[in-house]
């Protein structure tokens, strides 16, 4: 999942930029409104970890430019301010929910799992599709009740993948999902990490749809749309 932390304390934006790549996240890191703004209007966000008070253009503007250009993207205010009526003011502008500095990392991301998992229609805390089972929160994964070791990029592409089933993701929408700004890209990385996750998972767990890009049966007992055979 690729997130948006938008934060002008540096010592709080390294201390939770480190803390969300430690959990897997491709994490983009601005420091003043105006660039959140660019940055939220020409990327795509599974999340967006919003300060209020920023440089050069407030936070809650910021939020209520995404909301009028009808971005749904979930958003979470951390924020210092802590007067009743600012939580009213953005929530009510669009915010999904609110956290108070200083706030305890783990509750944070304890929020960031529930926001993501209310965005992909998912009330239960983990995934569970055929054969397979994830829990994000303890970055646990099972094959036909076996323990199974991931790193944190195969994660992420099989996260991306089994949040949709049936819904074809192209490279370059799985690539978003895995690197940030600064991240080195390898032009066939997807391919690695799917080719590595189907030695682990069975060959049509994730199945490639030639020209379009991978995809997880909706159906976990059924075929994907239309096999293409071996990697892309």
């Amino acid at each position: 999942m690729r997130l948006l932390l938008v934060e002008d304390d540096v010592m709080i934006g390294e201390s939770v930029l480190d803390a969300l790549r430690g959990e897997g996240y491709a994490v983009d890191w601005v420091r003043d409104g105006h660039m959140a703004d660019a940055a939220w209007s020409t990327e795509h966000y599974d999340l967006v970890l919003l300060d209020l008070g920023l440089p050069r253009l407030d936070g809650l503007q910021v939020l209520k430019k995404a909301r009028a250009r009808r971005d749904r993207t979930p958003v979470l205010i951390a924020t210092a301010r802590d007067a009743v009526n600012d939580r009213i003011r953005g929530l009510d502008a669009g915010a999904d929910d609110y956290v108070l500095k200083p706030y305890d990392l783990d509750e944070l991301q304890a929020r960031i799992r529930a926001l993501l998992r209310r965005a992909a229609g998912r009330a239960e805390p983990v995934f569970e599709h055929g054969p397979v089972r994830l829990n994000p929160a303890t970055h646990e994964a099972t094959f036909e009740g076996q323990a199974v070791q991931l790193s944190q990029r195969e994660w992420a592409v099989l996260e991306a993948l089994i949040a949709r089933p049936g819904v074809i993701l192209s490279r370059t929408q799985l690539e978003e999902k895995l690197y940030s700004w600064k991240d080195e890209i390898s032009s066939n990385a997807v391919e690695v990490y799917v080719h590595s996750l189907r030695k682990k998972l069975g060959a049509d767990f994730i199945r490639n749809i030639r020209g379009m890009g991978y995809v997880i049966a909706r159906d976990a007992s059924g075929p994907a749309p239309t096999d293409a055979g071996p990697d892309a």
